[in-house]
């Protein structure tokens, strides 16, 4: 089913975060979140979020930059005649990189396609089950009675696996706090956002001991030699993230050794459809894949939750509950239950912004004809 698109609104909206999230490469305490809407001939809306943070620190784009390329280029690229969601990869290919900006305008195609046929995403793209096991991701604290504080209140309140930020001083120590007082059944991984070198490998080999999932993203993004090195001297498997950017870049890096575990964020490889690309990628190569988050709102999450329901997500993903983040989110809550969030079952994303909640957070509005 082709869909005619009579114009796109692009939203900026601030969303305060419940508390400071540390990573390797800085402090969030708040979202300025890109929002897509594509509305269609008839009227039909899809929505998308686009997930560029306000500085280019975990990649090259920034949302005042997404929010450029799509007003300049990519909006005015897409067809006059009508497209699918697949169209929309092949029409802006030739625009290089931009990978988040392209995630967010196919999403919202797509949301709108869908929603026009009444097929939900998570039918969409093969999900194989209805609910998906949670994980949660728990920033650099100031301390590690704080960090015990903080992952045992995520404990209490159901997330099945708990994955700790890491960086060089900040380590082997927490990470050694939390599986002394949680024990070994806690499902406990690390992720280091390309903070060390090879020349860390010794310092990275002490968390061999601890029984982790996996080690996230220990070495820099561009480099995946040097991460098939580096899982040679490790027992703890190695995750990319930041590495794969694209189904090719995810073959490569399995045929390299670079890593025995994928973390697929559909922002950062181009959206929904190369996701799941990749995801048939490595389950044809028996390669574990997980879903993971860029602090989304409800738009983002209910895509990524019915793209964690596919059969080769195996381990539980970044997926929070939408109180990890924000107070009060744009649409109805994801809550969690028994350490699962449930895939939206309605047309589309089967979520929408709520009217009077996402006027209230909106900071700007555009909106480009077609």
């Amino acid at each position: 089913m082709k869909t005619t698109i009579s114009g796109v609104e692009l939203r900026r909206i601030a969303m305060p975060l419940v508390a400071p999230f540390r990573t390797s490469f800085g402090v969030e305490t708040s979202r300025d979140v890109l929002t897509v809407r594509v509305v269609a001939s008839d009227g039909t809306e899809g929505w998308a979020e686009c997930a560029a943070m306000s500085e280019p620190r975990y990649c090259s784009e920034y949302v005042d930059g997404a929010q450029d390329v799509l007003r300049r280029f990519l909006i005015p690229a897409l067809p006059k005649d009508g497209m699918d969601a697949a169209t929309v990869g092949r029409v802006l290919e030739p625009f290089t990189g931009h990978h988040m900006a392209k995630s967010a305008l196919e999403t919202a195609v797509l949301d709108a396609q869908l929603r026009m046929r009444g097929e939900s995403f998570g039918s969409y793209l093969g999900a194989a089950r209805d609910r998906v096991p949670c994980g949660v991701s728990v920033g650099i604290m100031d301390s590690i009675p704080e960090l015990l504080d903080a992952v045992d209140g995520y404990v209490s309140e159901g997330y099945v696996r708990i994955k700790l930020k890491i960086e060089p001083g900040w380590d082997v120590e927490p990470v050694r706090a939390v599986r002394e007082r949680f024990g070994d059944d806690l499902l406990l991984q690390v992720d280091a956002n390309a903070a060390y070198t090879l020349v860390d490998a010794q310092q990275l080999a002490k968390l061999d001991d601890f029984s982790l999932l996996l080690i996230e993203q220990p070495l820099a993004n561009d480099d995946m030699v040097q991460h098939a090195q580096l899982a040679k001297l490790l027992r703890t498997p190695i995750c990319l993230d930041e590495s794969i950017e694209s189904a090719a870049d995810a073959a490569a890096a399995i045929s390299l050794g670079a890593c025995s575990i994928i973390n697929i964020k559909p922002a950062r490889v181009g959206g929904y459809l190369e996701a799941r690309r990749i995801h048939d990628i490595a389950r044809a190569h028996g390669i574990p894949v997980w879903c993971g988050g860029m602090l989304e709102t409800g738009i983002g999450r209910a895509a990524n939750v019915a793209l964690a329901a596919l059969p080769g997500f195996t381990l539980p993903g970044d997926t929070s509950g939408s109180h990890r983040y924000f107070a009060q989110d744009i649409t109805e809550p994801f809550v969690l239950s028994d350490g699962h969030l449930d895939v939206p079952t309605g047309p589309g994303l089967g979520v929408e912004p709520l009217p009077d909640l996402l006027k209230e957070v909106t900071t700007s509005t555009e909106w480009i004809a077609l």
